[in-house]
Protein backbone atom coordinates (compact mmCIF):
# COMPACT_ATOMS: atom_id res chain seq x y z
CA UNK A 1 0.00 0.00 0.00
CA UNK A 2 2.78 2.23 0.70
CA UNK A 3 4.32 1.35 -2.25
CA UNK A 4 1.46 2.00 -4.47
CA UNK A 5 1.03 5.85 -2.66
CA UNK A 6 4.64 6.36 -3.46
CA UNK A 7 3.93 5.42 -7.23
CA UNK A 8 1.73 7.49 -7.41
CA UNK A 9 3.08 10.38 -5.99
CA UNK A 10 6.08 10.17 -8.62
CA UNK A 11 3.51 9.53 -11.53
CA UNK A 12 1.79 12.89 -10.40
CA UNK A 13 4.84 14.56 -10.41
CA UNK A 14 6.46 13.51 -13.40
CA UNK A 15 3.03 14.76 -15.06
CA UNK A 16 3.43 17.95 -13.91
CA UNK A 17 7.36 18.11 -14.91
CA UNK A 18 6.08 17.89 -18.26
CA UNK A 19 6.99 14.13 -18.95
CA UNK A 20 5.66 11.63 -22.02
CA UNK A 21 2.29 11.62 -21.37
CA UNK A 22 1.93 8.15 -22.42
CA UNK A 23 3.46 6.68 -19.36
CA UNK A 24 1.13 8.65 -17.02
CA UNK A 25 -2.30 6.73 -16.11
CA UNK A 26 -5.51 8.32 -16.66
CA UNK A 27 -6.59 9.44 -12.96
CA UNK A 28 -9.87 9.44 -14.00
CA UNK A 29 -10.29 5.22 -14.23
CA UNK A 30 -8.94 5.64 -10.10
CA UNK A 31 -12.70 6.73 -9.42
CA UNK A 32 -16.22 6.43 -9.40
CA UNK A 33 -18.52 6.76 -12.41
CA UNK A 34 -20.66 9.43 -10.39
CA UNK A 35 -17.41 11.42 -9.82
CA UNK A 36 -17.86 12.49 -13.66
CA UNK A 37 -20.83 15.03 -13.38
CA UNK A 38 -18.80 17.06 -10.74
CA UNK A 39 -15.62 17.33 -12.61
CA UNK A 40 -14.96 20.43 -15.00
CA UNK A 41 -12.62 20.03 -17.77
CA UNK A 42 -10.84 23.63 -18.61
CA UNK A 43 -9.20 23.68 -21.84
CA UNK A 44 -6.26 26.27 -21.76
CA UNK A 45 -5.65 27.25 -26.07
CA UNK A 46 -2.56 28.97 -25.23
CA UNK A 47 -0.89 26.30 -22.68
CA UNK A 48 -2.07 22.95 -24.78
CA UNK A 49 -2.99 21.48 -21.27
CA UNK A 50 -6.67 20.00 -19.99
CA UNK A 51 -7.03 20.59 -16.13
CA UNK A 52 -9.03 17.90 -14.36
CA UNK A 53 -10.46 19.31 -11.01
CA UNK A 54 -11.37 17.36 -8.47
CA UNK A 55 -14.62 18.08 -6.50
CA UNK A 56 -13.31 18.84 -2.90
CA UNK A 57 -15.20 15.57 -1.62
CA UNK A 58 -12.74 13.78 -2.00
CA UNK A 59 -9.27 12.74 -1.14
CA UNK A 60 -7.71 14.06 -4.29
CA UNK A 61 -6.47 18.41 -3.42
CA UNK A 62 -4.41 18.39 -6.41
CA UNK A 63 -5.01 19.31 -10.01
CA UNK A 64 -2.83 16.96 -12.82
CA UNK A 65 -1.67 18.80 -16.08
CA UNK A 66 -1.76 16.39 -19.04
CA UNK A 67 -0.19 18.00 -21.82
CA UNK A 68 -2.14 17.67 -25.74
CA UNK A 69 -0.37 17.81 -28.91
CA UNK A 70 3.03 18.54 -30.23
CA UNK A 71 2.75 22.46 -28.55
CA UNK A 72 4.20 20.46 -25.15
CA UNK A 73 7.89 20.10 -26.90
CA UNK A 74 7.29 23.81 -27.90
CA UNK A 75 6.76 25.32 -24.43
CA UNK A 76 9.28 23.45 -23.21
CA UNK A 77 12.08 24.47 -25.73
CA UNK A 78 10.57 27.88 -25.24
CA UNK A 79 11.44 27.62 -21.38
CA UNK A 80 14.85 26.56 -21.74
CA UNK A 81 15.51 29.70 -23.90
CA UNK A 82 13.76 31.76 -22.09
CA UNK A 83 15.44 30.31 -18.57
CA UNK A 84 18.94 30.88 -20.44
CA UNK A 85 18.18 34.48 -21.35
CA UNK A 86 16.48 35.57 -18.49
CA UNK A 87 19.70 34.06 -16.24
CA UNK A 88 21.73 36.53 -18.06
CA UNK A 89 20.33 39.54 -18.49
CA UNK A 90 17.19 41.18 -15.70
CA UNK A 91 13.75 41.12 -16.78
CA UNK A 92 13.15 44.91 -17.09
CA UNK A 93 16.23 45.17 -19.95
CA UNK A 94 14.84 42.52 -21.81
CA UNK A 95 11.39 44.45 -22.13
CA UNK A 96 12.85 47.80 -22.76
CA UNK A 97 15.05 45.71 -25.69
CA UNK A 98 11.37 44.45 -27.30
CA UNK A 99 9.76 48.17 -26.96
CA UNK A 100 12.99 49.07 -29.39
CA UNK A 101 12.93 46.16 -31.98
CA UNK A 102 11.45 48.38 -34.19
CA UNK A 103 13.47 51.52 -33.81
CA UNK A 104 16.86 48.73 -34.23
CA UNK A 105 15.22 47.31 -37.52
CA UNK A 106 14.31 50.50 -38.97
CA UNK A 107 17.66 51.05 -38.20
CA UNK A 108 19.74 48.70 -39.77
CA UNK A 109 17.52 48.47 -42.58
CA UNK A 110 18.21 52.50 -43.22
CA UNK A 111 22.01 51.59 -42.95
CA UNK A 112 21.91 48.96 -45.28
CA UNK A 113 20.84 51.34 -48.19
CA UNK A 114 23.00 53.70 -47.50
CA UNK A 115 26.02 50.87 -47.32
CA UNK A 116 24.55 49.83 -50.71
CA UNK A 117 24.72 53.71 -51.90
CA UNK A 118 28.25 54.21 -50.59
CA UNK A 119 29.60 51.01 -52.74
CA UNK A 120 27.51 52.14 -56.06
CA UNK A 121 29.05 55.67 -55.78
CA UNK A 122 32.61 53.92 -55.22
CA UNK A 123 32.16 51.75 -58.06
CA UNK A 124 31.58 55.00 -60.24
CA UNK A 125 34.20 56.74 -58.50
CA UNK A 126 36.45 53.91 -59.59
CA UNK A 127 35.20 53.77 -62.86
CA UNK A 128 35.73 57.28 -63.49
CA UNK A 129 39.68 57.10 -62.32
CA UNK A 130 40.11 54.73 -64.60
CA UNK A 131 38.97 56.72 -67.03
CA UNK A 132 40.79 59.51 -66.46
CA UNK A 133 43.95 58.02 -66.35
CA UNK A 134 44.91 57.78 -70.21
CA UNK A 135 44.07 61.69 -70.52
CA UNK A 136 46.06 62.76 -67.11
CA UNK A 137 48.32 60.44 -68.82
CA UNK A 138 48.95 62.19 -72.24
CA UNK A 139 48.40 65.90 -70.36
CA UNK A 140 51.01 65.45 -68.02
CA UNK A 141 53.54 63.91 -71.37
CA UNK A 142 52.47 67.32 -73.32
CA UNK A 143 52.19 69.92 -70.81
CA UNK A 144 54.97 70.62 -67.82
CA UNK A 145 53.71 69.94 -64.27
CA UNK A 146 54.89 73.77 -63.37
CA UNK A 147 52.75 74.78 -66.08
CA UNK A 148 49.81 72.69 -65.19
CA UNK A 149 50.27 73.74 -61.14
CA UNK A 150 49.56 77.36 -62.23
CA UNK A 151 46.80 76.17 -63.98
CA UNK A 152 45.63 74.70 -60.71
CA UNK A 153 45.92 77.61 -58.99
CA UNK A 154 44.38 80.30 -61.11
CA UNK A 155 41.57 78.13 -61.63
CA UNK A 156 40.73 78.10 -57.99
CA UNK A 157 41.88 81.65 -57.38
CA UNK A 158 39.19 82.91 -60.09
CA UNK A 159 36.83 80.50 -58.32
CA UNK A 160 37.17 82.09 -55.21
CA UNK A 161 36.67 85.72 -56.79
CA UNK A 162 33.71 84.71 -58.49
CA UNK A 163 32.05 83.24 -55.25
CA UNK A 164 33.35 86.21 -53.07
CA UNK A 165 31.84 88.88 -56.26
CA UNK A 166 28.25 86.50 -56.42
CA UNK A 167 27.87 86.53 -52.86
CA UNK A 168 28.16 90.43 -52.27
CA UNK A 169 26.36 91.09 -56.23
CA UNK A 170 23.73 88.80 -55.57
CA UNK A 171 21.00 90.55 -53.27
CA UNK A 172 21.51 93.68 -55.62
CA UNK A 173 20.83 91.49 -59.00
CA UNK A 174 16.69 91.68 -59.07
CA UNK A 175 17.17 89.73 -62.68
CA UNK A 176 19.36 87.11 -60.92
CA UNK A 177 16.96 86.81 -57.69
CA UNK A 178 13.62 86.59 -59.95
CA UNK A 179 14.89 83.98 -62.20
CA UNK A 180 16.01 81.83 -59.24
CA UNK A 181 12.56 82.47 -57.15
CA UNK A 182 10.43 81.01 -60.63
CA UNK A 183 13.15 78.37 -60.50
CA UNK A 184 11.88 77.17 -57.29
CA UNK A 185 8.29 76.91 -58.08
CA UNK A 186 9.01 74.61 -59.83
CA UNK A 187 11.10 72.06 -57.85
CA UNK A 188 8.98 69.26 -57.15
CA UNK A 189 7.52 68.80 -53.50
CA UNK A 190 9.41 65.96 -52.49
CA UNK A 191 12.98 67.71 -53.15
CA UNK A 192 12.25 70.62 -51.39
CA UNK A 193 10.91 68.76 -48.27
CA UNK A 194 11.61 65.47 -46.54
CA UNK A 195 8.60 66.15 -44.47
CA UNK A 196 5.50 63.71 -45.29
CA UNK A 197 2.41 66.11 -46.29
CA UNK A 198 -0.13 66.82 -43.24
CA UNK A 199 -3.00 67.96 -45.52
CA UNK A 200 -6.56 66.30 -44.58
CA UNK A 201 -7.90 64.76 -47.36
CA UNK A 202 -11.64 65.57 -47.74
CA UNK A 203 -14.23 63.22 -49.19
CA UNK A 204 -17.53 64.09 -49.99
CA UNK A 205 -20.69 63.21 -52.48
CA UNK A 206 -22.21 66.32 -54.50
CA UNK A 207 -20.89 69.76 -55.23
CA UNK A 208 -16.87 70.29 -53.45
CA UNK A 209 -17.37 71.47 -49.73
CA UNK A 210 -16.01 74.72 -48.14
CA UNK A 211 -12.80 74.52 -46.56
CA UNK A 212 -12.42 75.23 -42.67
CA UNK A 213 -11.50 78.56 -41.91
CA UNK A 214 -11.01 79.80 -45.48
CA UNK A 215 -10.07 83.04 -45.77
CA UNK A 216 -11.58 85.60 -48.31
CA UNK A 217 -8.78 86.02 -51.09
CA UNK A 218 -10.84 87.71 -53.88
CA UNK A 219 -11.68 91.34 -53.15
CA UNK A 220 -9.51 94.55 -53.73
CA UNK A 221 -6.59 95.66 -50.70
CA UNK A 222 -2.80 96.35 -50.93
CA UNK A 223 -0.58 94.05 -50.48
CA UNK A 224 3.42 94.54 -50.37
CA UNK A 225 6.20 92.56 -51.06
CA UNK A 226 9.45 91.56 -49.62
CA UNK A 227 11.50 94.03 -52.14
CA UNK A 228 9.57 97.13 -51.23
CA UNK A 229 7.17 96.35 -54.22
CA UNK A 230 3.53 97.19 -53.59
CA UNK A 231 0.32 96.61 -55.49
CA UNK A 232 -2.83 97.78 -55.04
CA UNK A 233 -5.76 96.71 -56.50
CA UNK A 234 -8.07 93.73 -56.80
CA UNK A 235 -7.49 90.16 -56.34
CA UNK A 236 -9.30 87.09 -57.07
CA UNK A 237 -8.11 83.43 -55.31
CA UNK A 238 -4.64 84.94 -54.17
CA UNK A 239 -3.76 86.57 -57.02
CA UNK A 240 -3.83 90.13 -58.50
CA UNK A 241 -6.67 89.82 -61.09
CA UNK A 242 -8.46 92.56 -62.56
CA UNK A 243 -7.52 96.34 -62.58
CA UNK A 244 -4.67 97.15 -60.40
CA UNK A 245 -1.36 99.53 -59.80
CA UNK A 246 1.79 97.86 -59.21
CA UNK A 247 5.03 99.89 -57.70
CA UNK A 248 8.33 98.79 -58.83
CA UNK A 249 10.14 100.37 -55.87
CA UNK A 250 12.72 102.93 -57.04
CA UNK A 251 12.16 102.13 -60.80
CA UNK A 252 8.42 102.58 -62.01
CA UNK A 253 5.10 101.40 -61.99
CA UNK A 254 2.37 99.07 -64.06
CA UNK A 255 -1.52 100.57 -64.48
CA UNK A 256 -3.49 98.40 -65.93
CA UNK A 257 -5.44 94.42 -66.71
CA UNK A 258 -4.12 91.61 -64.64
CA UNK A 259 -4.50 87.59 -64.82
CA UNK A 260 -3.35 85.22 -62.17
CA UNK A 261 -0.27 87.30 -61.24
CA UNK A 262 0.69 88.94 -64.43
CA UNK A 263 -0.09 91.44 -66.88
CA UNK A 264 -2.66 90.19 -69.43
CA UNK A 265 -4.77 92.40 -71.40
CA UNK A 266 -4.08 96.84 -71.75
CA UNK A 267 -1.86 98.79 -69.69
CA UNK A 268 0.28 101.55 -69.61
CA UNK A 269 3.70 101.27 -67.53
CA UNK A 270 6.26 103.86 -67.17
CA UNK A 271 9.87 103.43 -65.54
CA UNK A 272 11.87 106.11 -63.60
CA UNK A 273 14.42 106.93 -66.11
CA UNK A 274 11.07 108.20 -68.35
CA UNK A 275 10.20 105.11 -70.71
CA UNK A 276 6.52 104.37 -71.10
CA UNK A 277 5.35 101.43 -72.58
CA UNK A 278 1.09 101.58 -73.67
CA UNK A 279 -0.66 98.72 -75.53
CA UNK A 280 -1.15 95.48 -75.10
CA UNK A 281 0.25 92.84 -72.77
CA UNK A 282 -0.03 88.65 -72.74
CA UNK A 283 1.26 86.14 -69.50
CA UNK A 284 3.44 89.45 -68.34
CA UNK A 285 4.93 90.48 -71.84
CA UNK A 286 4.04 93.12 -74.65
CA UNK A 287 2.31 91.54 -77.06
CA UNK A 288 0.07 92.86 -79.48
CA UNK A 289 -0.21 96.31 -80.49
CA UNK A 290 1.78 99.23 -78.52
CA UNK A 291 3.86 101.88 -78.61
CA UNK A 292 7.10 101.80 -76.33
CA UNK A 293 8.54 105.64 -76.16
CA UNK A 294 12.58 105.07 -74.46
CA UNK A 295 13.88 107.71 -72.37
CA UNK A 296 16.65 109.41 -75.38
CA UNK A 297 13.72 110.13 -77.59
CA UNK A 298 13.16 107.47 -80.19
CA UNK A 299 9.46 105.50 -80.20
CA UNK A 300 8.38 102.36 -81.78
CA UNK A 301 4.98 101.91 -82.51
CA UNK A 302 3.89 98.73 -84.05
CA UNK A 303 3.41 95.02 -83.09
CA UNK A 304 5.09 92.74 -80.16
CA UNK A 305 5.59 89.60 -79.64
CA UNK A 306 6.75 88.28 -76.11
CA UNK A 307 8.17 91.30 -75.54
CA UNK A 308 9.76 92.08 -79.05
CA UNK A 309 9.24 94.31 -81.96
CA UNK A 310 7.94 91.93 -83.62
CA UNK A 311 5.63 92.11 -87.33
CA UNK A 312 5.03 95.92 -88.90
CA UNK A 313 5.77 98.99 -87.22
CA UNK A 314 7.37 101.81 -87.02
CA UNK A 315 10.31 103.32 -85.42
CA UNK A 316 11.12 107.36 -85.30
CA UNK A 317 14.80 108.51 -84.03
CA UNK A 318 14.80 111.90 -82.13
CA UNK A 319 17.26 113.03 -85.03
CA UNK A 320 14.21 112.97 -87.54
CA UNK A 321 15.28 109.38 -88.76
CA UNK A 322 12.14 107.32 -89.52
CA UNK A 323 11.94 103.38 -90.45
CA UNK A 324 8.49 102.45 -91.88
CA UNK A 325 8.20 98.26 -92.39
CA UNK A 326 8.76 94.84 -90.80
CA UNK A 327 10.68 93.81 -87.72
CA UNK A 328 12.11 90.56 -86.61
CA UNK A 329 12.56 89.88 -82.90
CA UNK A 330 13.52 93.26 -82.67
CA UNK A 331 15.59 94.43 -85.55
CA UNK A 332 14.88 95.26 -88.64
CA UNK A 333 13.96 92.32 -90.93
CA UNK A 334 12.28 91.79 -94.39
CA UNK A 335 10.49 94.70 -96.77
CA UNK A 336 10.75 98.34 -95.19
CA UNK A 337 11.44 101.74 -96.21
CA UNK A 338 14.15 104.36 -94.66
CA UNK A 339 14.04 108.08 -94.18
CA UNK A 340 17.50 109.33 -92.87
CA UNK A 341 17.70 112.33 -91.37
CA UNK A 342 20.34 114.13 -93.98
CA UNK A 343 17.30 113.65 -96.54
CA UNK A 344 18.45 110.27 -98.13
CA UNK A 345 15.83 107.14 -98.01
CA UNK A 346 16.19 103.80 -98.73
CA UNK A 347 13.15 101.21 -99.65
CA UNK A 348 13.54 97.80 -100.12
CA UNK A 349 14.79 94.76 -98.04
CA UNK A 350 16.25 94.44 -95.22
CA UNK A 351 18.00 91.48 -93.23
CA UNK A 352 19.28 91.78 -89.39
CA UNK A 353 19.16 94.95 -89.14
CA UNK A 354 20.59 95.81 -92.41
CA UNK A 355 19.87 96.79 -96.06
CA UNK A 356 20.53 93.66 -98.08
CA UNK A 357 18.77 92.16 -100.94
CA UNK A 358 17.70 94.71 -103.49
CA UNK A 359 16.55 98.03 -103.13
CA UNK A 360 16.47 101.98 -104.42
CA UNK A 361 18.33 104.43 -102.47
CA UNK A 362 17.75 107.75 -103.43
CA UNK A 363 20.32 110.72 -102.39
CA UNK A 364 19.76 114.14 -101.06
CA UNK A 365 21.62 115.79 -103.84
CA UNK A 366 19.47 113.78 -107.06
CA UNK A 367 21.67 110.96 -107.51
CA UNK A 368 20.44 107.04 -107.35
CA UNK A 369 21.40 103.91 -107.03
CA UNK A 370 19.18 100.37 -108.25
CA UNK A 371 20.47 96.92 -107.60
CA UNK A 372 21.24 94.58 -105.23
CA UNK A 373 22.99 95.29 -101.21
CA UNK A 374 25.03 93.02 -98.94
CA UNK A 375 25.19 93.96 -95.30
CA UNK A 376 24.36 97.74 -96.02
CA UNK A 377 26.85 98.38 -98.77
CA UNK A 378 25.91 98.30 -102.82
CA UNK A 379 27.64 95.13 -103.92
CA UNK A 380 26.12 92.94 -107.13
CA UNK A 381 24.73 93.90 -109.88
CA UNK A 382 23.15 97.23 -110.03
CA UNK A 383 22.32 100.75 -112.20
CA UNK A 384 23.75 104.16 -110.59
CA UNK A 385 21.91 107.03 -112.10
CA UNK A 386 22.99 110.87 -111.69
CA UNK A 387 21.22 113.79 -111.56
CA UNK A 388 21.77 115.00 -114.93
CA UNK A 389 21.05 111.81 -116.56
CA UNK A 390 24.11 109.97 -116.56
CA UNK A 391 24.34 106.35 -115.29
CA UNK A 392 27.30 103.75 -114.59
CA UNK A 393 25.85 100.16 -114.70
CA UNK A 394 27.49 97.01 -113.71
CA UNK A 395 29.36 94.91 -111.09
CA UNK A 396 29.68 96.78 -107.73
CA UNK A 397 31.59 95.49 -104.65
CA UNK A 398 32.05 97.32 -101.20
CA UNK A 399 30.13 100.13 -102.43
CA UNK A 400 32.74 100.89 -105.47
CA UNK A 401 31.72 99.79 -109.35
CA UNK A 402 34.23 96.97 -109.97
CA UNK A 403 33.48 96.57 -113.61
CA UNK A 404 31.63 98.69 -115.73
CA UNK A 405 28.76 96.79 -118.43
CA UNK A 406 31.22 98.57 -121.22
CA UNK A 407 34.17 96.05 -120.47
CA UNK A 408 33.52 93.04 -121.39
CA UNK A 409 35.90 90.92 -118.76
CA UNK A 410 36.14 91.87 -115.78
CA UNK A 411 39.81 92.38 -114.56
CA UNK A 412 41.35 89.27 -113.14
CA UNK A 413 38.24 87.29 -113.63
CA UNK A 414 36.93 85.00 -116.70
CA UNK A 415 33.34 85.55 -116.80
CA UNK A 416 31.44 88.65 -118.79
CA UNK A 417 28.54 90.94 -117.33
CA UNK A 418 25.32 91.68 -119.28
CA UNK A 419 23.69 94.71 -119.68
CA UNK A 420 20.59 92.30 -119.56
CA UNK A 421 21.17 90.91 -116.39
CA UNK A 422 21.90 94.48 -114.60
CA UNK A 423 18.62 95.60 -115.93
CA UNK A 424 16.80 92.34 -114.00
CA UNK A 425 18.49 93.56 -111.01
CA UNK A 426 17.44 96.81 -111.48
CA UNK A 427 13.77 95.83 -112.29
CA UNK A 428 14.08 93.51 -109.27
CA UNK A 429 15.24 96.29 -106.50
CA UNK A 430 12.21 98.75 -108.13
CA UNK A 431 9.73 95.61 -107.34
CA UNK A 432 10.83 95.56 -103.87
CA UNK A 433 10.60 99.60 -103.20
CA UNK A 434 7.14 99.21 -104.30
CA UNK A 435 6.03 96.31 -102.17
CA UNK A 436 8.39 98.12 -99.22
CA UNK A 437 6.05 101.09 -99.42
CA UNK A 438 2.89 98.63 -99.68
CA UNK A 439 3.76 97.37 -96.43
CA UNK A 440 0.76 97.21 -93.70
CA UNK A 441 -0.36 100.26 -92.06
CA UNK A 442 -0.44 99.86 -88.18
CA UNK A 443 -1.34 103.45 -87.62
CA UNK A 444 -5.36 103.04 -87.10
CA UNK A 445 -4.34 99.84 -84.86
CA UNK A 446 -1.92 101.85 -82.71
CA UNK A 447 -4.56 104.73 -81.83
CA UNK A 448 -6.98 102.17 -81.04
CA UNK A 449 -4.35 99.96 -78.96
CA UNK A 450 -3.41 103.29 -77.00
CA UNK A 451 -6.77 104.35 -76.49
CA UNK A 452 -7.60 101.23 -74.61
CA UNK A 453 -4.49 101.30 -72.84
CA UNK A 454 -5.40 104.91 -71.21
CA UNK A 455 -9.30 103.48 -70.09
CA UNK A 456 -7.20 100.22 -68.71
CA UNK A 457 -4.72 102.85 -66.84
CA UNK A 458 -7.39 104.49 -65.83
CA UNK A 459 -9.82 101.66 -64.06
CA UNK A 460 -6.58 100.30 -62.48
CA UNK A 461 -6.38 103.82 -60.68
CA UNK A 462 -9.96 103.56 -59.45
CA UNK A 463 -9.35 100.29 -58.47
CA UNK A 464 -6.33 101.45 -56.23
CA UNK A 465 -8.17 103.78 -54.74
CA UNK A 466 -10.92 101.10 -53.85
CA UNK A 467 -8.08 99.41 -51.94
CA UNK A 468 -6.89 101.78 -50.51
CA UNK A 469 -9.80 102.55 -49.05
CA UNK A 470 -10.41 99.00 -48.09
CA UNK A 471 -7.81 98.61 -46.40
CA UNK A 472 -8.02 102.31 -44.14
CA UNK A 473 -11.62 100.68 -43.49
CA UNK A 474 -10.50 97.34 -42.12
CA UNK A 475 -7.63 99.65 -40.36
CA UNK A 476 -9.90 101.99 -38.42
CA UNK A 477 -12.61 98.84 -37.53
CA UNK A 478 -9.77 96.80 -35.79
CA UNK A 479 -9.01 100.04 -33.62
CA UNK A 480 -12.42 100.34 -32.86
CA UNK A 481 -12.42 96.91 -31.61
CA UNK A 482 -9.41 97.16 -29.75
CA UNK A 483 -10.74 100.52 -28.19
CA UNK A 484 -14.31 99.06 -27.24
Amino acid sequence: MHLKKSSVTERRLIGKDDSDPNQIPNPIHHHHQTQNKNRTAIDNKGSGFTKYNHPQGQNHHHTVDIPTGVDHFRRRSARARSGSISSFFPSNLLSSLSSYRPVIARFLRKLLRYTLRARLICFHLRFLLLLAVPPLYIFFLVINLRIFLRLVFVIIALSFILSISLRFALPHLTSIRLFVARLLTFIPARFSSSQPSTDRVVWSIGSKPVAENNKTNSGSWVQKYGTNDMYEGEFHRGKCSGSGVYYYSMKGKYEGEWIDGKYDGYGVETWSKGSRYRGQYRLGLRHGIGVYTFYTGDVYAGEWSNGQCHGCGVYTSEDGSRYDGEFKWGVKHGLGSYHFRNGDAYAGEYFADKMHGFGVYHFANGHKYEGAWHEGRRQGLGMYTFRNGDTQAGHWEDGVLSCPTEQTIRPGSSFTISHSKVVDAVEQARKAAEKAHEVVKVEERIKRAVMAANRAANAARVAAVKAVQSQTFHRNDGDLETNC
